[in-house]
């Protein structure tokens, strides 16, 4: 049963990039390039640290999604917003921290513990923009991220603040971030003048 929780939320992962590579390559979302590429260096971590916590299946979507993220990050480099402020080093740094943390303690707990609260503070910059721009981003990809997530929290071998932290941040942040971006779309459209 856990392998194919595994599955079905690798299976999730796939079909909600689709409209995401889509929307990148015709224009329409713009993702932010260093907010990936710091995503795809703390998923990585959250992977092996789910693995070295014998997180089984459930730990495989955390591995898809980390080289899902590489591959957002060079087309974004590409064609999404190069543009890095102060605040993007901040959360590249500590998540080099993060794997400083891992490797002088040996206990992925801290790492982990770490990535997560950056991982949530490194969707500020995405947030920020999709506040005022709330249609460069592709919601559908956010929801369905927050479903494999859960998914993968279910098809988890071993539960513990290790394999389950991280996954579980996934779910709630992508989940804040799909209202958020629902709502300012609402309001835009509200605030649009009405044709008489």
């Amino acid at each position: 049963m856990k392998t194919a929780l595994g599955i079905f939320a690798i299976l999730i992962g796939i079909y909600s990039y689709i409209p995401y590579f889509r929307d990148i390559f015709t224009g329409r979302t713009k993702p932010h390039a260093f907010t990936w590429f710091v995503w795809f260096l703390l998923t990585a971590i959250a992977f092996f640290a789910q693995l070295a916590g014998n997180g089984g299946a459930g730990a495989w979507v955390t591995g898809f999604t980390a080289a899902v993220a590489l591959a957002i990050t060079v087309a974004a480099f590409k064609v999404g917003l190069k543009n890095i402020v102060p605040l993007d080093w901040f959360f590249f740094v500590g998540s080099m921290v993060s794997l400083a943390v891992w490797a002088v303690t040996k206990d992925p707990v801290w790492s982990v513990i770490l990535i997560t609260t950056i991982d949530a503070l490194a969707f500020v910059p995405t947030f920020r923009k999709s506040y005022h721009k709330p249609y460069e981003e592709t919601a559908v990809t956010y929801s369905l991220s927050a479903i494999k997530f859960a998914v993968g929290l279910a098809a988890l071998s071993t539960v513990t603040l290790t394999t389950a932290l991280y996954p579980l941040s996934l779910v709630v942040t992508n989940a804040l971030f799909v209202a958020m971006v629902v709502w300012r779309r609402k309001r835009l459209i509200s605030a649009a003048p009405q044709p008489f």
